[in-house]
Order: C-alpha cells, then sequence, then structure tokens
C-alpha cells in the first residue's frame, strides 16, 4: 500500500492514496490552516469507522440478512497532552433491515472488533475502543 501527502500552502495538504483517490487535510485557522479539508486526526478516526463498518455489512451480506442501513456514529477523546493521542475511541452502530436478528448484528460487531478490522485492532493497542449497537427492525 502506497499513499502521497503533498503540502499546498500553510497547513493545506491533498493526500492521494495508492488507488489514486484524493482527499484535502488542512487545519483550523488558529492553528495556521484555511479549514477547507478534515483534519488528519479525524481521517483517523473516520478510517476506524470505514473499516468496521465494511466489515459489519460484509458479514451480514454474506449471511444474507436484508440490511437497508448501516451506519457508525464515533466518538473520541483525546489526552490533554502533546502528542494529543486519542485515549478513547467509541463506536456505536445504528443497523436497519427486515426480519434483522440482534444475533446476527452482535455477532458481526464483534469479528470486526475482534478479528477483522486492522485499524481497530491496530489502533486498540494504545487506545481503548468500544463497540455497541442498535437493531432498528422495519417491516
Amino acid at each position: 500500500m502506497q499513499a502521497t501527502v503533498k503540502w499546498i500552502d500553510g497547513r493545506s495538504f491533498v493526500g492521494e492514496s495508492g488507488s489514486g483517490h484524493s482527499v484535502v487535510m488542512d487545519g483550523p485557522a488558529d492553528h495556521g490552516g484555511r479549514n477547507i479539508g478534515i483534519r488528519p486526526m479525524e481521517m483517523i478516526l473516520l478510517g476506524v469507522g470505514g473499516c468496521s463498518s465494511y466489515d459489519v455489512m460484509d458479514i451480514l451480506q454474506k449471511g444474507r440478512h436484508e440490511v437497508t442501513d448501516c451506519s457508525a456514529e464515533l466518538t473520541a477523546e483525546r489526552v490533554d497532552a502533546i502528542p494529543s493521542v486519542f485515549s478513547k475511541i467509541h463506536l456505536h452502530f445504528k443497523v436497519t433491515g427486515k426480519n434483522l436478528k440482534d444475533a446476527a448484528v452482535e455477532r458481526a460487531v464483534k469479528l470486526s472488533a475482534e478479528k477483522y478490522c486492522s485499524a481497530s485492532i491496530m489502533l486498540g493497542k494504545s487506545v481503548d475502543i468500544t463497540h455497541d449497537y442498535e437493531v432498528i427492525i422495519i417491516e
């Protein structure tokens, strides 16, 4: 896997993934940025949410569960020191579907957290990462 991060100006950068996708990263004005892009630490948080959500949906779809929506709400805390690393991350999944079994969603979230999500497992070596979920049944 490869990526390139190129400075634009001030505290603004463009990151390009090896697969050819780009994202703008920047800082707030009070730190020399122009607030034109996502913060780098937000990228890490989104990476954890994206990786885990990918796993949860993959597991549920392979199990032929009728999922109509899935979202992960992430909250994080950072230490009040330099470096301001994450101390806690919590993922709350909202999974909506027809005839969706609570046990299936619980299993998918647990498998992602303990076996499949490279991002959260890697960060979990130094960050307290927790997960929970809710199942929303539609008719």
